[in-house]
C-alpha cells in the first residue's frame, strides 16, 4: 500500500504509521481536545498489533495550529475534514469519535457517504445521539465558569489533564475550548439520509453528562447495525479502558471488513 505524507495535511496527525494495515481508523477528539489525546490509543494499537493505521484529526486553534481561527460551527468543520480525508481513502476507512468528536465523526461520515466513500463503520464514544436535543450552555459562561465546568466534566480522567493542572496554559487554550463548545452546543441535527454503515456506541457507566437512553438513540442514525457497549469509568473512560476498547475495535473492524467484502455489500458506496 502507498505511504502518505501526513505533513501534507493541516488536519491529520499520524503518531505510529502502519502503512501495510488493512484499515485506516480516523480518530476525532473531544471538545477542547487535540490530536495528541489519541497518542496513547495509537501507541497501544501498535503494541497490540491492531491491523489498522490510526490517524488523528487536529482541530485549529491548538498546539501547532494555535494561530489559526477556531471553528464554532460543527457542520462547517465536518465539510473541511471530509474534504481533507480524500487522499487517505487508499484503503477502507472507519471513524472513531469521542464526545464532540463522535457527533463530528457522524457528520463527516454523512458527507463521505454522500460522495460515494462509504465508511466501514463509526465508533461513537461518550456522546448522545445527534438527534438528542442540546440543552448545555457551557460556551456562554465566563472564563472562570468555563474552567469550573471543564474540571467537573474532565477532572484528571482526561488525556489533557496536564492542561487542567496549569492555569496559565489552560487560559491560553480557552478560546479553542470555547469555540468547540459553541460548535457542539449549538449543533442541531438536520434531517436527511442517515448512515448505512454500522455504528458501535461506547459509554462509561459513570459518565456524568451522557446517559444510556441518549446513546441508545444512535439506533435512529443508521440503517445498518447499531450496538451499545457500557464500560467502567466516567466521561473519559477511554484511557483507563484502553485494552477493552482495543479488543472491541479490533473485533468490529474485522466484522465490518468481512461485511464490506461480502457479495451483498461490496458495491455499496461505489
Amino acid at each position: 500500500m502507498t505511504a502518505l505524507n501526513e505533513k501534507s495535511s493541516r488536519w491529520i496527525r499520524r503518531f505510529h504509521a502502519a502503512d501495510d494495515a488493512a484499515v485506516r481508523l480516523v480518530c476525532l477528539p473531544h471538545a477542547g481536545g487535540s490530536a495528541t489525546a489519541y497518542f496513547p490509543f495509537s501507541r497501544a494499537a501498535t503494541e497490540a498489533g491492531l491491523d489498522a493505521d490510526v490517524i488523528a484529526v487536529q482541530y485549529p486553534g491548538r498546539q501547532d495550529r494555535r494561530g489559526e481561527r477556531c471553528f464554532d460551527e460543527l457542520p462547517a468543520m465536518a465539510d473541511v475534514i471530509a474534504d481533507d480525508l480524500g487522499p487517505w481513502f487508499d484503503r477502507p476507512v472507519a471513524l472513531f469519535g469521542h464526545s464532540m468528536g463522535a457527533t463530528l465523526a457522524y457528520e463527516v461520515a454523512r458527507r463521505l457517504q454522500a460522495r460515494g466513500s462509504r465508511p466501514l463503520g463509526l465508533f461513537a464514544s461518550a456522546c448522545p445521539a445527534p438527534s438528542v436535543p442540546r440543552t448545555e450552555y457551557v460556551h456562554r459562561l465566563d472564563d472562570d465558569g468555563l474552567v469550573t465546568a471543564l474540571n467537573e466534566i474532565s477532572g484528571t480522567g482526561s488525556a489533557d489533564s496536564a492542561v487542567f493542572g496549569d492555569d496559565e496554559l489552560l487560559r491560553m487554550v480557552l478560546p479553542a475550548i470555547r469555540g468547540d463548545y459553541t460548535a457542539v452546543e449549538t449543533y442541531r441535527h438536520e434531517p436527511g439520509p442517515e448512515l448505512d454503515c454500522p455504528i458501535h456506541v461506547l459509554l462509561g457507566a459513570d459518565d456524568p453528562v451522557v446517559d444510556l437512553a441518549e446513546v441508545r438513540a444512535w439506533r435512529a442514525h443508521t440503517t445498518g447495525d447499531c450496538a451499545v457497549e457500557v464500560l467502567a469509568g466516567g466521561h473519559f473512560y477511554l484511557n483507563a479502558q484502553l485494552d477493552g476498547v482495543l479488543t472491541t475495535v479490533a473485533a468490529r473492524l474485522r466484522d465490518w471488513r468481512e461485511e464490506a467484502l461480502s457479495p451483498a455489500t461490496r458495491n455499496v458506496g461505489r
